[in-house]
C-alpha cells in the first residue's frame, strides 16, 4: 500500500512539474509569423459611399478603412520606400508631441456644456501625415454634407478642417469646404464663450477681428489658422450637430492628403470633450494592419463612439491627469516583462509624472514605435536580445538598433513582451514588436529609446486591441483580438 501511495506522488511530482514547465514556457515564447512588408493597400473607403442617412437612434455604426498610402502621391511606392515614409512620419509625430510636452506649463483644463445621450461608431483609415496622425475617418461635413477625410488624433483637441476661400492651402484629396455653401456653418463671435475656450482667446481682440480666430501650431513647424465656427459633422447614421470647428485659411506644413483633423484629446474643445454627455467621454477605437479593407480575414479598424465602445472585459488602467497639459492620455506604467521575467532596469520610477507636467508616459494614436526613456529602453532591449539569443542578428535599420535575420523561416519563437499598468497587465502578440523593416526577412524591435522625459506607447504595440478611452471613469482599457 505504501508503494502505491510513493509512486502515486511521484507521479503526481511529474505531472505538475510539466504542467508548470509547460506554463512557464508559454510566458516565456511567442509565436511569430513571419510576413514580408505589405505593398501599397487599395482604397477601400468608395467615393460613392453615403455618410447622409441618419438614424438618431444608432448607437453603434461599423465602416470600412483605407490608408493614407492609398489615397496619397505616395500609393506608387516600393514597400521599402512606404515603410521609411512611415518611419519618418513618426520622427516628426514625437518631436511635436515632446515640443508640446516641453511649452504645457501655458495650457489649461477646460469645461463643456451637456448635451444629449446616444453613440456612433465609424471607420478608421490608417497613416496621415507628419506632425498630426496616422489614422483617419471619412466623415460628412455641413448641411448638405460635403464627405472629407479627418486625421483621428488623440494628441490634439481642436477639430479643424481647410475652408475656402485659402490664404494657403496643401493639397488634399477631396475638395476644399466652402461653408457659403452650408445652412449649417455659423461663425463664432470674439469673446463669446466658446471663443473663450481657446488657449489664446485674445488674438481676435488684438486683431479687432468680429469673429474668433484660432491657431494650431505643431512641433514640426506644421501650423492652421482660421476662424473658429460651429458646424454639422455626419458619420454614417449619425448627426452632430454644433461642434465646434477651426475653419482653416492657411494650413501649411507638411499635412497631406486629409481635409483636417478631428482632434480627440482630453482639452476642453476636443471632439469627446465636446460630446461628453452626448456620449459619455466614451470611445474606442482598434487598429489593424494598413493592408486590411474589410474583408473577412482581414477585419477593419473601427473607432466607436459612446457607451458600446468600452467593452466590460478590458484590462483597465487609471488615467492620470497632467496639471500643465489637459491633452494627453497619460498612464501609469510600472514595468515591463520579457520571457515572463519583469525586467530589473525598467521600474515605475522611470515614467513617473511629476508635479511639474514632465515625464510621464502617454498613449497616442497617431505614434508609431514606442518610444521610452533611454535608461528603460536599453534594459528591455538587452532583456529582449538575451531572450532572442538564438535568432541570427542583423544590421541596425533607421531608428531600431536590434534587428534580425528571419529570411526562410515561416514562424519563428520569441520571447514575450508584456506591460504591466496599474490596474492590470497587457501582454502584446510577437508582431506587435516584431516587425519587418524590408522585403528580405530583416525584422526589428519595435521600440525605441528618448533622450526627454515623456515616453509613448504607439499604435504598433496597440494594434489588434480595441483600445478604449472612458472620460467619465478617468481610465483606459485594452483588450485582445476586438477588431
Amino acid at each position: 500500500m505504501g508503494a502505491k501511495v510513493q509512486n502515486t506522488l511521484i507521479f503526481s511530482v511529474i505531472v505538475l512539474f510539466v504542467s508548470f514547465s509547460s506554463a512557464a514556457s508559454s510566458s516565456q515564447y511567442n509565436t511569430l509569423v513571419v510576413n514580408t512588408l505589405p505593398s501599397s493597400p487599395i482604397l477601400s473607403s468608395p467615393e460613392s459611399e453615403s455618410l447622409t442617412t441618419v438614424s438618431q437612434s444608432t448607437t453603434s455604426l461599423s465602416l470600412h478603412l483605407s490608408h493614407v498610402d492609398a489615397i496619397s502621391s505616395f500609393a506608387d511606392a516600393s514597400p521599402a520606400e512606404l515603410f521609411n515614409l512611415r518611419l519618418k512620419r513618426d520622427s516628426l509625430r514625437v518631436e511635436s508631441l515632446t515640443t508640446l510636452a516641453a511649452v504645457s506649463s501655458r495650457r489649461n483644463v477646460t469645461r463643456r456644456a451637456p448635451r444629449s445621450a446616444g453613440g456612433f461608431s465609424g471607420a478608421v483609415i490608417s497613416g496621415l501625415s507628419q506632425g498630426s496622425g496616422e489614422y483617419f475617418m471619412r466623415l460628412g461635413v455641413g448641411t448638405p454634407a460635403t464627405n472629407m477625410y479627418m486625421v483621428l488624433d488623440t494628441g490634439s483637441d481642436v477639430v479643424w478642417l481647410q475652408c475656402a476661400p485659402c490664404k494657403v492651402c496643401y493639397n488634399q484629396s477631396d475638395a476644399i469646404f466652402d461653408p457659403s455653401k452650408s445652412k449649417t456653418f455659423a461663425a463664432v463671435p470674439c469673446g463669446s464663450r466658446l471663443c473663450r475656450r481657446l488657449d489664446d482667446s485674445s488674438e481676435c481682440f488684438r486683431q479687432r477681428s468680429k469673429r474668433c480666430l484660432y491657431q494650431v501650431s505643431y512641433g514640426d513647424g506644421s501650423f492652421t489658422v482660421g476662424d473658429l465656427s460651429t458646424e454639422t459633422l455626419t458619420f454614417k447614421g449619425a448627426r452632430v450637430d454644433h461642434v465646434a470647428v477651426g475653419c482653416g485659411h492657411d494650413n501649411e506644413g507638411l499635412f497631406v492628403g486629409a481635409a483636417g483633423l478631428l482632434g480627440l484629446g482630453r482639452g476642453g474643445l476636443s471632439f469627446p470633450s465636446q460630446t461628453k454627455n452626448r456620449y459619455n467621454g466614451k470611445f474606442s477605437y482598434c487598429l489593424v494592419d494598413r493592408t486590411s479593407s474589410g474583408s473577412a480575414s482581414k477585419p477593419p479598424s473601427t473607432i466607436v463612439f459612446g457607451n458600446d465602445a468600452v467593452p466590460k472585459t478590458s484590462v483597465f488602467t487609471p488615467l492620470l491627469t497632467n496639471p500643465k497639459l489637459d491633452t494627453f492620455y497619460y498612464l501609469q506604467l510600472l514595468g515591463i516583462s520579457v520571457g515572463g521575467s519583469r525586467v530589473r532596469g525598467v521600474s515605475e520610477s522611470q515614467f513617473k509624472l511629476d508635479a511639474t507636467g514632465n515625464g510621464g508616459v502617454i498613449i497616442d494614436s497617431g505614434t508609431s514605435v514606442t518610444r521610452l526613456t533611454q535608461s528603460a529602453y536599453v534594459a528591455l532591449r538587452d532583456a529582449f536580445r538575451l531572450g532572442a539569443k538564438r535568432l541570427k542578428r542583423a544590421p541596425s535599420y533607421s531608428l531600431f538598433d536590434t534587428c534580425f535575420d528571419l529570411s526562410g523561416m515561416s514562424t519563428v519563437k520569441v520571447p514575450t513582451v508584456v506591460f504591466h499598468f496599474g490596474g492590470g497587465e497587457v501582454s502584446l502578440p510577437a508582431s506587435n514588436y516584431l516587425i519587418p523593416v524590408n522585403t528580405q526577412g530583416r525584422f526589428c524591435f519595435a521600440f525605441a529609446g528618448t533622450m526627454g522625459s515623456l515616453s509613448i506607447i504607439g499604435n504598433i504595440q496597440q494594434q489588434g486591441f480595441r483600445v478604449a478611452y472612458d472620460l467619465t471613469g478617468s481610465r483606459v482599457g485594452f483588450l485582445p483580438r476586438a477588431c
